[in-house]
């Protein structure tokens, strides 16, 4: 295997980490493997914010008089016996 250029851990990268332990954490107190106080786990939530988008809800309208038509378009292979 080739050995990498840069050997250096990308800031982006060590953030991903970081956030993925903190998520593992709060996973294992979900689960009753650890135990952490109200204080760690709002921390660990707040820190967890920062990195990770929330999801949101979105609506989709239009107008009722001109609806958005879909199309279903399916391709065949026909085997020969």
């Amino acid at each position: 295997m080739a050995a990498r250029k840069d050997r250096t851990v990308k800031p982006i990268t060590r953030e991903r980490i970081r956030t993925s332990l903190l998520i593992d954490r709060l996973q294992d107190h979900a689960e009753g493997k650890i135990e952490m106080t109200a204080t760690q786990v709002r921390a660990a939530e707040t820190l967890i914010d920062r990195t990770v988008p929330k999801l949101q809800s979105i609506q989709h309208s239009g107008d009722p008089q001109n609806p958005v038509g879909i199309a279903l378009i399916v391709q065949g292979v026909s085997k020969a016996a």
